[in-house]
């Protein structure tokens, strides 16, 4: 299954990287990146275009006026291909590399409408990957 994730940012520098470096360290590799800018002013797009290289053909970039978060989210929806959508902000990142391995294996062959995961708050300073967490399916 394909996956969608998109990512709104604006003036996200500071952590926007931990946000690309963990969906390429992920070992689903059928995945978009949809990354929804609301016109940053800081260092967030070249950033980001860094990481195009690196995203094979699969980072999809769109900078323009919206009227916030949910708005920039609302834009990746219409944008998305995937059969799976999901959002990972942009000063997020997954807990470890099977995360979207572990969301397709929970919707294969199975009725499921949503899933989503523990959350882990990190410090800047100390943001260790490693600790368990569980993902929930909910059925219809």
């Amino acid at each position: 299954m394909k996956n969608s994730i998109i990512t709104a940012t604006y003036n996200s520098a500071a952590t926007v990287r931990d946000t690309l470096e963990s969906i390429l360290q992920q070992t689903h590799q059928d995945w978009e990146l949809i990354i929804e800018d609301g016109l940053s002013r800081d260092d967030t797009l070249s950033i980001v275009r860094e990481y195009e290289p690196r995203c094979q053909g699969r980072l999809r970039i769109f900078s323009e006026k919206d009227e916030g978060l949910y708005d920039a989210m609302n834009h990746g929806f219409a944008r998305a291909t995937g059969e799976v959508v999901g959002i990972l902000n942009s000063d997020d990142f997954y807990h470890d590399e099977r995360v979207l391995e572990d969301i397709n294996l929970a919707m294969e062959n199975q009725p499921i409408d949503c899933v989503y995961g523990d959350l882990k708050f990190v410090q800047a300073g100390n943001t260790h990957r490693n600790v368990p967490s569980s993902h929930q399916a909910v059925t219809k």
